[in-house]
């Protein structure tokens, strides 16, 4: 009898310290800070404790916002110092001047709708402007974030994959039904591979090349052709099947150059360097040319610089 005895007490000894170190470890759970205030959230997983992983940071990062009620906010995780934070809110410069860029291309899908081609047009150019514009604002503020390098994407293939289809189809590729139809189309779908694929290569590729036609350029190329087939229209009545059939060709051959291998240069460093003062004079020269007859002088600088990033690939590859 007294061994038995000896023997439960030294079992629930033994339990009781095992339920004490599990109120320990329950106790020390709910310790860790997983719900703090985001400003002390930083990286992770190897800087900050409990040391835990990437996903397990994510699921920090989306109990510490409650969501409640109607809240308009964006949180991300950035590079700030060499060390990544999670801040909120958004730059509103750069993100304004895309906003902008979107509704051009908005407005032009409306007026190609409306068979206003020519304002359509310019709307597309307006974008390409704006879109180089908020890129360049982006780096002199220092103001580059995941969430402007997104919105950025999606505006781009409003105004240059949706648009300038649309206006190419309503223009001159309608007739032709589901042919045309399927052309317009191609030329969106490659628009939509071309800046998923830019995205994806962030850091990889150098940034001294585009790595297939920059969207923008693309649309523009698109876009100068029905300006100049709207300015020289006497071929109305005469070649409108021909002309149908090359607007077709041009439109799905400037989408695959979206999506193609073909390096061009990105001019992202152009302005950093000093060129030959010839350089000047060419300048000088293009641009009256442009002054004299500004689509048709667009359209062919851009299908020499179409061009170049071709016959640089076909001398690389002898």
């Amino acid at each position: 009898m007294s061994t038995n005895n000896g023997s439960n007490s030294i079992n629930n000894g033994t339990d009781t310290a095992i339920e004490n170190k599990a109120i320990d470890k329950t106790d020390q759970a709910t310790e860790l800070p997983l719900n703090d205030n985001l400003d002390h959230i930083s990286d992770s997983a190897a800087t900050q404790p409990p040391y835990i992983d990437e996903h397990e940071f994510n699921i920090r990062l989306a109990d510490n916002d409650d969501y409640e009620g109607l809240t308009f906010e964006v949180i991300e995780a950035e590079v700030a110092e060499g060390e990544q934070v999670v801040s909120r809110g958004v730059y509103l410069a750069p993100n304004l001047i895309t906003t902008l860029s979107l509704l051009s291309g908005f407005y032009s899908i409306l007026a190609s709708t409306s068979g206003e081609f020519y304002k359509a047009a310019l709307a597309i150019f307006l974008s390409a402007i704006l879109d180089g514009a908020d890129g360049r604002v982006a780096r002199m503020l220092n103001a580059q974030s995941p969430f402007g390098e997104q919105y950025d994407s999606l505006a781009d293939l409003l105004a240059f994959g949706i648009a300038p289809a649309i206006l190419v189809y309503s223009f001159a590729l309608e007739p032709l039904g589901r042919i045309g139809l399927g052309c317009a189309f191609v030329f969106t779908a490659c628009g939509a591979f071309r800046l998923a694929r830019f995205n994806v290569q962030v850091g990889i590729v150098d940034k001294k090349y585009f790595v297939g036609l920059a969207s923008p350029l693309a649309a523009i190329l698109v876009t100068a052709a029905v300006m100049v087939a709207i300015d020289h229209n006497e071929w109305v009545g005469q070649y409108d099947t021909l002309v149908m059939i090359l607007f077709a060709a041009w439109v799905v051959i400037c989408g695959l150059l979206m999506v193609s291998n073909v390096k061009y240069y990105s001019f992202k460093e152009f302005d950093k360097k000093k060129v030959p003062f010839v350089a000047l004079i060419i300048a000088v020269l293009i641009l009256s040319i442009l002054i004299y007859d500004i689509p048709v002088g667009i359209l062919a600088i851009g299908i020499i610089y179409a061009l170049s990033g071709i016959v640089t690939t076909i001398k690389a590859k002898i």
